[in-house]
C-alpha cells in the first residue's frame, strides 16, 4: 500500500487531487480525496475529478493484484465509461474491485504465459447516504515488465 501511495504522490496531478487511500482489502480499494479539492461551479464534485479518482483506483487495484502475484508490469487503462448518477455534495469516497465477470486467476495465467492480459473492473464514487453518485466500467491491460 505505502507503494501505491508513493506511486501516486509522485505523479504532480494526483498529488495536486490529495487523493489518500482509505483502505484495501485484497479485492477491494478505497480512495477519499477532500470535497474542497474538487468542487464545481455547482458546489458539488467536479465530474473530472470522480473520473480520475475511479481511474486511479481501478488502476491501483490491478497493480496491487499483480504485485501480490509476485509479478512486474506496467498496468494501463484500455477503455472506459461513466455514468454520472447524482451530484455529489461531500468528499469523493470511491472503490475499486474486479468487475463479477472478470477472471482474476485466468488474467495472471495469460499475463504469465503471453507476456499481456485484460480485464474489466468496475468503480463507483458513493454518495454518504450510502447511494451511487457515479459508476465507472473499464478494462485495464497489463504487459509484462522483463
Amino acid at each position: 500500500m505505502q507503494r501505491l501511495h508513493a506511486h501516486y504522490q509522485s505523479m504532480p496531478p494526483v498529488a495536486a487531487m490529495r487523493v489518500s487511500i482509505a483502505g484495501y482489502d485484497g479485492r477491494r480499494l478505497r480512495l477519499h480525496a477532500p470535497l474542497a479539492d474538487h468542487v464545481n461551479d455547482k458546489g458539488c464534485a467536479f465530474g473530472g475529478s470522480l473520473a480520475s479518482m475511479m481511474t486511479l483506483a481501478s488502476w491501483g487495484v490491478v497493480s496491487l493484484g499483480i504485485e501480490q502475484a509476485g509479478l512486474r508490469a506496467e498496468v494501463f487503462v484500455a477503455d472506459s465509461q461513466i455514468r454520472y448518477l447524482a451530484p455529489l455534495f461531500a468528499d469523493l469516497d470511491v472503490h475499486a474491485e474486479l468487475a463479477a465477470d472478470a477472471d482474476w486467476n485466468s488474467f495472471l495465467a495469460t499475463l504469465r504465459e503471453r507476456g499481456r492480459a485484460r480485464t474489466s473492473l468496475v468503480a463507483r464514487a458513493l454518495l454518504p447516504e450510502g447511494g451511487i453518485a457515479t459508476e465507472f466500467t473499464a478494462r485495464y491491460v497489463a504487459i509484462a515488465k522483463p
